[in-house]
């Protein structure tokens, strides 16, 4: 967790809209044109979301991505986790040992113990990892849906149902601008 990237970002923001989208199942194509991202990049991080057990992906035309489980039980820390690896916040390099006065042999004194700048990192890590398994997908789906005009959710659902029922059998794609 060294950095959280623009993946992390967009698979959250992804999660979200599924969360909102009744069990549908949307395509990654859809959850990119909805939020006006790449759909090749987004395409990267779907599948994280897939093998971390997040979502399940339904294939064939009316295939896509659904959430794998109810939004209160995935953590942004399972979020993170599964975009970015469990990579730890600091990789201490020990350099408390290479001071030029300790003539290549460290005192004990020196280097006994947890170095103190790696303790700090690590707790800090650990507040960090515990605020994000502490915050819910839900939580944040709840907050949007207090914040967001009752017409915007109703433009994206009708927004979803245009493009899922577009990929029909027999039907012609219809051109639709995401909601504003």
């Amino acid at each position: 967790m060294a950095h959280i990237t623009t993946s992390v970002e967009y698979a959250i923001h992804c999660l979200l809209w599924l969360a909102g989208s009744d069990g549908r199942a949307l395509s990654s194509r859809d959850l990119a044109d909805l939020q006006g991202i790449s759909s090749s990049f987004l395409a990267k991080i779907l599948p994280k979301l897939e093998k971390a057990g997040i979502v399940v992906a339904n294939e064939g035309v009316r295939g896509g991505y659904r959430l794998s489980r109810p939004p209160e039980q995935i953590s942004f820390l399972q979020i993170v986790d599964a975009i970015e690896g469990e990579k730890p916040l600091f990789d201490c390099q020990e350099i408390r040992d290479r001071c030029a006065v300790f003539d290549d042999e460290a005192p004990q004194w020196a280097v006994s113990g947890v170095c103190a700048i790696h303790a700090v990192m690590l707790k800090a890590e650990q507040a960090m990892r515990a605020e994000l398994a502490a915050n819910t997908l839900a939580d944040v789906a709840t907050s949007f849906e207090r914040k967001a005009p009752a017409e915007f959710i109703v433009k994206v659902h009708d927004w979803v149902s245009d493009r899922i029922e577009s990929r029909k059998p027999g039907r012609p794609p219809k051109a639709s601008k995401p909601p504003s």
